[in-house]
């Protein structure tokens, strides 16, 4: 398929009848410019069982306030604008996420907590963008698995049968990866540039040249959540770590070892997030 008239139909999931009412409703304030944090809190309030995700979500060990937060309003002014729509997006996608990819959800919040920990390793200041950045790298798949979702199927079979990437397999299909279809989806939702770039390079970090650092962060949490088995992202192999990663984030073994305790640790405490629509 040519890639634009593959964006094309990409950029027209809302339209899809598979697509949840309040991703839709979410989509349409997301994509305005000019929203302001009180519209984006009497969406969340309106909803119950959205402001319940919301908030196990900003006091699970993806974000830094464990038990702390206890109104939507808190969280909104305490994580900004950005991060709260990247957040909103990522537990309204969730439910497609389990329909498109089982264990998907699993990876996606796994890398966000692993984001948070090599962020916070290297004492940067940006936790909360890396966190959503990360949580929302593969938001590809759940949008080639909810409009494409014959074909995306026999994308993962094939994967399976040639165990090789999925991101292989989609170029196969698609001509293209989730990457792309991530990056293309985020511009359309006037997301930040910096968390386009992450999303659209978090497999070729050397590529970035806007956000390398947070780009190469994602990248590396992706392949120590898939190393450990935590949840599924298409494919069951690892892949090797972008040499550029190692030099730019110029850890020791010391270091990879703590990250991955810490990990451990983190992931026993996100039931609560896993289960997030019980």
């Amino acid at each position: 398929m040519d890639a634009w008239i593959l964006r094309s139909k990409i950029e027209k999931i809302d339209n899809l009848p598979t697509v949840p009412p309040v991703l839709k409703n979410l989509l349409n304030i997301i994509e305005n410019p000019n929203v302001s944090l009180s519209e984006i809190g009497n969406f969340i309030l309106k909803d119950l069982v959205l402001t319940s995700r919301i908030l196990r979500v900003v006091n699970s060990p993806i974000y830094g306030f464990p038990g702390r937060i206890s109104t939507v309003s808190q969280a909104l002014i305490l994580l900004g604008l950005n991060v709260v729509k990247g957040m909103l997006l990522g537990v309204s996608v969730f439910e497609v996420m389990k329909k498109v990819m089982a264990g998907l959800w699993e990876h996606s919040v796994g890398c966000a907590i692993t984001a948070r920990i090599i962020s916070k390793k290297k004492a940067l200041s940006y936790l909360e963008e890396v966190s959503v950045a990360a949580l929302l790298h593969d938001i590809g798949k759940v949008v080639l698995g909810l409009k494409f979702s014959d074909k995306y199927k026999k994308v993962m079979s094939e994967a399976e049968k040639k165990d090789i990437f999925v991101f292989d397999s989609e170029k196969n299909y698609f001509s293209v990866s989730h990457a792309t279809v991530g990056a293309w989806l985020t511009e359309k939702w006037k997301f930040p540039r910096n968390l386009v770039e992450v999303i659209e390079y978090h497999h070729k970090p050397h590529l970035s040249k806007n956000v390398p650092v947070q780009t190469a962060i994602v990248h590396l949490s992706d392949i120590l959540v898939r190393a450990k088995g935590f949840g599924f992202a298409g494919d069951a192999l690892v892949p090797a770590v972008n040499p550029s990663v190692w030099e730019m984030l110029d850890f020791t073994e010391t270091d990879i070892k703590e990250i991955l305790d810490e990990m451990e640790d983190s992931f026993v405490r996100t039931e609560d997030v896993l289960l997030i629509d019980i």
